[in-house]
């Protein structure tokens, strides 16, 4: 995508940029904690603090750790994979925005929990209120809990983060081209700037021009349009408030959730970059480091070194939006994308649920180390309870299992089966029609989502499931002989692993969410302004 000498040139562009982002986190780290109100409360050092970094659309290639020519340049990251362990196998919950992070908060697939696609502007629900969120269980065991950035999980009323187990929000509601801004990010097809009249008309598909871009702060609207441009800064600044808030004023353990709006379109980065348009997605990802990189210091300038960080990603890249798209790596889904279509986001290929993960906890996890179990997002609810010493509650099941002798210890042994349900691209939102099992993967039903080109792959069943072994063929191009012996074995088992899940979600208690929308729900600060547009207000 880049040559080496250009990325060599950015790289030493970076290093410099890096220094100046230094001094001012440094000056950002010591302003904050100098606003921070002490209060007498006894420190509860032996409880682990525990800091999940979510990015958004990112690809399975993006970072270098995970690439031959080491060329994107995110040293944060890269520190952060090279402290702690990095995981070669690691599936986010779904490949779609809501259902992921569902998932991610309640350790239950979408069959359980509810959410089985996305939310829209205006809908009316969210996360069923009966679903207990991993902020809900820690607050209520005296964890600081606090989400900055993408929630898309419900804005009204009692689905707000203030109302499911969180302390403070600070972020966008939703995806962040779900509303229009006076200076529209980089996208595919690109989108105009918010109305400023009333009067004024103008139609423009697969763009929200109607309503602007809201940035909330608890359950008020603080600026409509937002400038996204800024918002790494301001997310990194409400990020470290958050981490000295609870671990000097209220001297409590904490759990903050910093859901990014990276990489997800319409893409943004500091104006300091000067980038063209020919490098905007690394340079997207370089503002995400930086935004990482704060984060890390905040953790370190307190030596909280009973922190730990887990990084991952919410879903694979967005095709459609071609040069504004991450990189999948070798996990190409070429049996999909031979027969049109694309095979990330919103698909169950590879690519589309298959993220770059690590997981940092000094003088805990072993440092530069790998692990090459299968897992899931789903698996960072129980561990990160059990961690916590808390229980979660018994009158339900869980689909995530602790890993808290994989993160500490040498095993290997993860899910023996993993599910991944459908996101958008072929089936019912939801069902359960792709199988890992293993080494193998077994397709129910296939189907491409919307490709860099426009095309699209048909949905086609399998009453004979398509079977690959990703030990031999990680690009998923070339399915195992029916006839075959290995196959007939591999197919008894994926059989039972998904009849006895399906059961089990059957018998389960099972959850409902309202995806009723109403224009009346569609976030807004002055209803009688072109695009509900107000200043700002803090």
């Amino acid at each position: 995508m880049f040559t080496r000498d250009w990325c060599i040139r950015f790289s030493m562009k970076m290093a410099q940029f890096g220094l100046c982002l230094l001094l001012l986190y440094s000056g950002l780290i010591h302003h904050i904690k100098s606003h921070i109100k002490q209060e007498d409360k006894t420190s509860e050092k032996e409880r682990p603090n525990f800091i999940i970094i979510l990015a958004d659309d990112i690809g399975w290639g993006d970072l270098w750790v995970n690439r031959p020519d080491n060329s994107t340049p995110t040293p944060w990251l890269d520190s952060l994979m090279l402290k702690g362990k990095r995981f070669t196998d690691f599936h986010s919950p779904a490949s779609t925005c809501s259902p992921s992070r569902a998932a991610l908060l309640t350790g239950r697939h979408g069959l359980r929990n509810g959410v089985t696609h996305n939310f829209a502007v205006g809908s009316v629900g969210g996360l069923p209120l009966n679903e207990t969120t991993l902020a809900e269980l820690l607050h209520e065991a005296g964890y600081y809990t606090a989400i900055i950035g993408k929630w898309h999980l419900g804005h009204n009323g009692s689905y707000n983060p203030v109302h499911r187990g969180f302390d403070y929000y600070f972020g966008i509601p939703y995806s962040n081209d779900m509303g229009c801004t006076d200076k529209p990010g980089l996208d595919l097809p690109s989108c105009p700037p918010c109305l400023h009249s009333q009067y004024i008309t103008r139609k423009h598909e697969e763009c929200y021009s109607k309503v602007a871009l809201p940035l909330m702060e608890n359950e008020i609207i603080i600026e409509q349009p937002l400038d996204t441009w800024s918002l790494k800064d301001r997310y990194a600044t409400a990020a470290v408030n958050q981490i000295f808030t609870a671990s000097i004023s209220k001297k409590q353990p904490f759990l903050l959730y910093v859901a990014l709006a990276h990489m997800h379109v319409p893409l943004f980065h500091n104006a300091f970059l000067n980038v063209t348009t020919q490098d905007p997605y690394t340079a997207s990802l370089s503002d995400m480091d930086s935004l990482v990189g704060t984060i890390m210091q905040a953790v370190s300038s307190e030596q909280l070194e009973n922190t730990l960080i887990w990084f991952t990603g919410d879903n694979g890249p967005w095709e459609q939006k071609c040069q504004f798209a991450g990189n999948v790596g070798p996990f190409v889904g070429k049996w999909q994308t031979s027969r049109g279509g694309g095979s990330a986001k919103r698909t169950t290929w590879e690519g589309g649920h298959r993220v770059p993960t690590a997981v940092t906890w000094p003088k805990k996890i072993k440092p530069n180390s790998t692990s090459s179990a299968l897992l899931s997002g789903l698996d960072i609810f129980p561990t990160i309870l059990s961690l916590a010493g808390v229980k979660p509650p018994s009158d339900r099941r869980y689909d995530g299992i602790d890993i808290t002798d994989i993160l500490l210890n040498d095993s290997d042994t993860g899910h023996k089966s993993l599910m991944h349900p459908n996101s958008g691209a072929a089936g019912q939102f939801g069902d359960l029609q792709s199988v890992r099992l293993r080494h193998h993967k077994a397709f129910y039903i296939t189907g491409g989502s919307v490709a860099c080109d426009g095309g699209s792959g048909q949905q086609q069943y399998h009453n004979t499931p398509l079977i690959f072994d990703l030990s031999l063929d990680e690009a998923e191009e070339t399915p195992l002989n029916p006839e075959s012996e290995v196959y007939r074995s591999v197919l008894k088992e994926v059989e039972r692993e998904r009849e006895a899940l399906l059961w089990d979600i059957a018998t389960d208690k099972v959850s409902s969410a309202d995806y009723t929308v109403n224009p009346a729900a569609v976030p807004c600060c002055q209803p009688h302004n072109p695009a509900c547009r107000c200043h700002s207000l803090k």
